[in-house]
């Protein structure tokens, strides 16, 4: 019993300082990023509120229908949310190793560390853009919360896990080539275009609507219709979701294990 004490205080100890590490990781991402102020802050929580509305803006002036039951500003947050979550992570985590790579070469940081503090600031801050688009949607008079809110939690969540699991890929494809940052983004863009953000997919031909189902942010916006409208015409693969949420985190973290350490 009395050499498991110094045990136990030594595993605590050490806890803690990891606990300290990814604290001072995450605020320096939070200072550097966001103009180190609260304001510069919550420009970035609300520029993801910004686009959604704008969205909704533009279908509203335009006078489009929603393709489906729900309303148009609850149809393109249907859509935005779990499409910009996906997106603002996979790319952040692949910016935070070139933004944070001095940092690694002091021995309290790993790597890991950074990618970890960086996808912690991204889930905080998408969640708080979040509560935000709710607390308008209830200024303005719409509900915004789903007929199945244990559907879209899951919904959300499968977005914030491909966003971390092709994050950590596109950090090992940066460790090679680092001009891989822009390419994503412009890919990114069209993958936002091809998701079905303003549209519904299910509304093409079936077998152009098969092609469309291959991209798995589509299941996922679908899922996360589901959650608002279940009585909707929309057939989800969970399990090719997964595949892709669990493949791409396995091959990221053995990238970042195998590849990227030792480049580092």
């Amino acid at each position: 019993m009395r050499n498991e004490r110094p045990d136990v205080s030594a595993k605590l100890n050490k806890m803690d300082g990891y606990l300290q590490v990814l604290r001072a990781l995450m605020l320096r991402d939070m200072r550097t990023r966001f103009g180190g102020s609260h304001i510069g802050y919550g420009v970035v929580v609300l520029w993801p509120v910004f686009h959604v509305f704008l969205l909704v803006g533009i279908f509203v002036f335009q006078k489009l229908p929603s393709p489906m039951s729900l309303d148009t500003a609850t149809f393109i947050a249907t859509g935005a949310v779990p499409c910009l979550i996906f997106q603002y992570i996979s790319r952040e985590v692949m910016k935070s190793v070139i933004t944070n790579k001095p940092l690694t070469y002091y021995p309290q940081v790993k790597l890991f560390d950074v990618l970890i503090a960086r996808i912690i600031v991204e889930i905080v801050t998408g969640f708080l853009a979040l509560i935000v688009v709710f607390a308008v949607f209830f200024a303005i008079g719409i509900d915004p919360l789903p007929s199945d809110p244990f559907v879209a939690v899951s919904a959300y969540t499968a977005a914030i896990m491909l966003g971390i699991g092709l994050g950590t890929i596109n950090v090992g494809i940066i460790s090679f080539f680092p001009g891989w940052l822009m390419g994503y983004m412009l890919f990114g863009i069209v993958l936002y275009v091809t998701s079905g953000v303003m549209f519904l997919p299910s509304v093409f031909p079936n077998e152009v609507y098969e092609w469309f189902k291959y991209n798995p942010v589509v299941q996922i916006i679908e899922w996360m219709r589901l959650a608002y409208e279940p009585s909707a015409n929309l057939t989800i693969d969970y399990i090719y979701i997964m595949i892709w949420t669990l493949g791409s985190l396995s091959i990221g973290l053995l990238l970042e294990r195998f590849v990227v350490r030792k480049r580092g």
